[in-house]
């Protein structure tokens, strides 16, 4: 028992860090880029900031990944699912100055910044040698968390349904007879990627097997980015 709470401290020790500071900079991208571009509404509430407290959802961001994370740690084997959100960056699109074209910028301004972060850590790797050797693979979890993190969070809101990243992209890029009934679909985004993440495999299991829908289609692209990230820090070719 005391090894399981051993590793689930130690899980969450290498895990806070990463998931703080990429929903941080994550939401504060997406408003730093609205207010530059027009829209100081997110600057006016104080959301572009680096105080993960002013991007925290108490159930997205704390409970939700604090009960998956617990969930897998307790498991025999268990590898640490994750999956949050934050407190979405108010964004007024109509202040914007361009707000078709701007909406794009506004919304790969996340995935975007997550991608930096992925590219820092794995340059930030180079350096765990040098680190005490009690210290070095504590770091090096740490990074390798953000790595893998950051694209998984990038590739994951570039998906092309609202209210994700990818849907507001979209949203940006169609002409307006197809953007306007394509934006509709955002009240019902967040139930529509609840029910993939949930329910194939649920139904995998019934049928004595597993399938993550989610994993499925974000596995390829996150290790083709990946690999790309990691070539361009200098970890081979």
């Amino acid at each position: 028992m005391m090894g399981d709470i051993s590793g689930l401290l130690h899980d969450i020790s290498v895990w806070v860090l990463p998931v703080l500071t990429a929903i941080t900079l994550h939401e504060a991208a997406h408003g730093w880029v609205a207010w530059k571009l027009g829209d100081a509404t997110a600057h006016r509430l104080g959301r572009v900031s680096f105080n993960p407290l002013r991007h925290v959802d108490r159930f997205g961001t704390i409970l939700l990944p604090g009960l998956l994370l617990a969930s897998t740690s307790f498991m025999p084997g268990g590898t640490p699912f994750m999956f949050g959100y934050a407190k979405p960056v108010p964004v007024n699109f109509r202040q914007l100055h361009h707000p078709r074209r701007d909406m794009v910028l506004v919304a790969a301004a996340g995935p975007g910044i997550n991608i930096a972060m992925a590219f820092a850590a794995a340059v930030l790797l180079h350096a765990i040698p040098w680190l005490p050797a009690d210290l070095g693979p504590w770091v090096g979890e740490n990074l390798e968390n953000a790595l893998l993190l950051n694209i998984v969070l990038a590739i994951f809101n570039m998906l092309p349904l609202p209210p994700l990243d990818g849907g507001r992209v979209l949203t940006g890029l169609l002409p307006p007879a197809l953007a306007v009934p394509f934006a509709r679909i955002e009240r019902y985004g967040m139930l529509i990627i609840i029910g993939a993440l949930v329910l194939p495999p649920l139904i995998a299991a019934q049928m004595g097997t597993s399938f993550n829908l989610i994993g499925w289609i974000l596995w390829p692209p996150v290790q083709y980015v990946g690999s790309l990230v990691l070539m361009l820090a200098g970890w081979g070719s």
